[in-house]
């Protein structure tokens, strides 16, 4: 039997689908609180719901649409099954209820039609595959279902095409062109030739910063990353949203490095992509199994729980740290457009474009209307992205490691992080240090079409994993144990005007104390008077004061 049976002559009748729609179990509870009179008003399930329904896929957000406002209906929703509710757009009528049901945590929006009935809504909607609906109370997730699909979505998701609603879908909301992207990629769906069209033609000047902002979000922290970016530039968009992008391009690097900034970026972005993949709670067998990123496995997997936590916690805005991790792997390697140099022999350099990157990601993160959380993080992460390389080869060069490397490469995975380093490493970086380390393990991936050899990789995983280590397991003894003395001792005990001194003082006390050199108050007030006396010491990063 088909799964698609002949649409009736009107357009407005819903179809009879030969499949099982998969629904996530908080549909059940929806359509309760409608059997029990709670829910009064005709709601339907649209737009993706339906779509990844049908694709066997049980998406936790749902949308919802109604003849009247969304916001009461959404409230209701949030008070019966113990959740948060939240008043989007009071002059849309559009409501949220943020629900944890069944271990899942979901999304569900209820908004007014787009028009006179559910027909106009469909018909208003970006992509014929959105433009689906089925009643929340039908017995849906049967086969025999009934779909209203005016637009023709139902043949397009069988033929996996991405087709706009209508001649003007795309120019009355230009920001459905990057949506179409981000599906596109996600789906795996081909965009249909006119809508690509229209997808090229979009000027997104019309779109507040705000909103391009959400999509383009939504596109770093969606599935294939890589692909949606290189499709945004390919149709000229990501020009108009990350304008630094397009300077990568044809952007030359010496050795090792074989692509240019830009290819070397997406790169990076692919890694990093699988790298999340790795560690995220729902990898494979056969994806844990797969080359360089086995070994990822084998040497990081005790840090996986508290990596997913991180990557998982929302800032402030409630976007994750996962997505601005994404957006700093995109402009990591932009300040070397500005800092270019070919030096004596021939090489090409980029002298502090980590520092050069920082400040164009502010102004990028600032011009997208991030908030000031994702903007520090976002800067923090570009800054300090090096900083794991600079430890690894400083430690390859040692005279002592070096020669152990000669004789047996296999010597790499003896490398042990100083704890010293560690210890700056995370008072320079502090969270975003985890955002550092798993960025720059993408970026050492990203240099060469060929993976590097497995020495080279097991002994920078081996330095990752002190870096890690430090942070996870011995935060209160190595990073930021309590400290001995305090700035008001030191002022009272040698007489001091508060000044910088005091804070660079402490900063070398602390870090005394945490490589385990002075372990006591007097031993603190000993160090104090000798660093006051004789000048910090040469390896203390104060030296210069």
């Amino acid at each position: 039997m088909p799964d698609l049976l002949p649409s009736p002559t009107d357009p407005a009748a819903p179809i009879v689908v030969e499949r099982r729609l998969a629904w996530a179990p908080v549909i059940d509870a929806l359509r309760a609180l409608v059997s029990d009179g709670r829910l009064r008003t005709p709601l339907y399930l649209v737009g993706g719901s339906v779509r990844d329904a049908w694709l066997g896929r049980a998406a936790p957000d749902i949308d919802l649409t109604t003849p009247g406002d969304g916001q009461p209906l959404a409230r209701t929703i949030a008070n019966a099954l113990g959740g948060a509710y939240y008043p989007l757009d009071a002059e849309r009528g559009v409501g949220r209820a943020l629900i944890d049901y069944q271990g899942a945590r979901c999304v569900i929006d209820i908004a007014r039609f787009r028009g006179e009935t559910l027909i106009d809504d469909l018909r208003a909607r970006d992509f014929t595959v959105n433009a689906l609906a089925v009643r929340l109370e039908a017995e849906s997730g049967e086969p025999g279902g009934l779909i209203f699909d005016p637009t023709g979505g139902l043949a397009d998701l069988k033929a996996r095409k991405l087709r706009r609603c209508s001649v003007d879908s795309i120019a009355s909301d230009p920001i459905r062109a990057v949506r179409a992207v981000r599906q596109s990629a996600a789906l795996k769906f081909m965009i249909e030739p006119l809508t690509r069209v229209d997808v090229r033609a979009a000027q997104l000047s019309q779109v507040s910063a705000e909103r391009i902002r959400d999509e383009f979000v939504k596109v770093l922290d969606g599935a294939h990353p890589q692909a949606a970016l290189r499709a945004l530039d390919s149709l000229g968009l990501l020009a108009q949203i990350v304008p630094e992008a397009q300077a990568m391009h044809g952007l030359q690097q010496s050795a090792p490095h074989q692509f240019d900034v830009w290819e070397h970026t997406l790169r990076v972005i692919e890694k990093l992509d699988r790298l999340l993949g790795i560690i995220s709670p729902t990898r494979s067998d056969s994806s844990a199994a797969d080359g360089m990123f086995g070994m990822v496995v084998y040497l990081l997997d005790r840090h996986r729980t508290r990596l997913q936590m991180h990557l998982a916690t929302l800032l402030p805005s409630g976007r994750s740290n996962r997505a601005i991790l994404q957006f700093a792997a995109l402009l990591h390697d932009c300040g070397k457009v500005p800092t270019r140099q070919i030096d004596a022999e021939g090489r090409i350099r980029f002298p502090q474009h980590a520092e050069a990157g920082a400040e164009l990601t502010r102004s990028r993160a600032t011009a997208l209307r991030f908030s000031n959380a994702e903007i520090e993080r976002s800067v923090a992460i570009v800054r300090g992205h090096m900083q794991p390389s600079t430890l690894f080869y400083g430690f390859r060069s040692h005279v002592g490691l070096s020669s152990r490397i000669e004789a047996n490469p296999a010597a790499l995975t003896e490398v042990r992080v100083d704890p010293r380093d560690v210890h700056r490493f995370w008072r320079a970086n502090g969270e975003a240090g985890i955002d550092i380390c798993l960025l720059t393990m993408a970026d050492f991936l990203g240099v060469t079409l060929a993976n590097w050899e497995l020495p080279e990789w097991l002994g920078y995983l081996t330095m990752i994993d002190g870096l890690l280590t430090g942070y996870f397991e011995q935060y209160d003894t190595l990073i930021a144990p309590p400290p001995l003395v305090d700035g008001t001792t030191l002022i009272e005990v040698f007489h001091l005007a508060p000044s910088p001194v005091i804070g660079a003082l402490l900063r070398y006390l602390l870090e005394a104390q945490a490589i385990g050199q002075i372990t006591s108050r007097d031993e603190a007030l000993a160090a104090a008077r000798e660093w006051l006396t004789a000048g910090p010491p040469d390896d203390s990063d104060n030296a210069a004061l």
